[in-house]
């Protein structure tokens, strides 16, 4: 089924407004090189951001290449990345992965959307945000946040990551898709959560046609923080 998607918003605005609210919002995960952005993102899968960040370091003393992890002890590096769970998948994935960056691109991590794509482990998510946060190269990430949000504003009625993105690519600028995604990413974990919306404490709460917004405070109450805000 194609893109269907509610009655247009104030996009400009919705943006304008997000980044008020979050302007520390950026990409959670810590890096130092487009290679090492790629093994996070790897192993972020199934696991937060934070347990990635305490596994990285090590990890990346210990294994610093491709040829590093290509050429590594299976059983040392599943135990190097055990806390991010689903271990062993992630090892063979991640050495696979690293093979191919050796054997086809000298150790490099390939800029090309299209190479990208053909990597073990990496798909259109993975590469956007991959192009987006180590080169600044435009692109729609759709992770969970972006996902859910671009929903409930109606920006699209897909479900389908490929779609959403499709249909994302469509309608933010160019410029401001890197931003918008991480801007989604915290406004997600904050405030639009998945089960219980704080929106009275939204900033675009009359800007979003989400049908089933949770109830305004009158006007004479204060706001209250929401408790699930972290």
């Amino acid at each position: 089924m194609g893109s269907t998607r509610g009655k247009n918003i104030a996009l400009g605005k919705v943006i304008e407004r997000l980044d008020a609210a979050h302007p520390d919002a950026r990409l959670a995960l810590d890096f130092a090189s487009p290679f090492q952005l790629l093994v996070a993102l790897i192993l972020a899968a199934q696991s937060t951001d934070a347990k990635i960040n305490q596994i990285t370091p090590d990890l990346f003393a210990e294994f610093p290449s491709p040829a590093s992890f290509a050429g590594a002890d299976s059983e040392r590096l599943q135990e190097a990345i055990r806390s991010s769970g689903f271990y062993r998948q992630k090892a063979r994935t991640l050495q696979a992965c690293c093979g191919r960056l050796v054997e086809e691109h000298g150790g490099e991590v390939p800029r090309d959307l299209e190479a990208l794509l053909k990597l073990p482990g990496v798909g259109r998510k993975t590469a956007n945000i991959l192009r987006g946060n180590a080169w600044g190269i435009p692109g729609i990430g759709v992770d969970t946040h972006v996902s859910r949000l671009s929903q409930r504003l109606g920006l699209s009625h897909n479900r389908d990551p490929d779609k959403i993105e499709a249909d994302l690519s469509e309608q933010v600028p160019t410029e401001s898709q890197i931003r918008f995604c991480h801007l989604l990413q915290f406004h997600g974990r904050r405030v639009c959560h998945a089960r219980r919306p704080d929106c009275p404490s939204c900033v675009i709460a009359d800007l979003c046609p989400f049908p089933d917004k949770t109830e305004a405070p009158p006007p004479s109450e204060k706001p209250q923080r929401s408790r699930w805000v972290r």
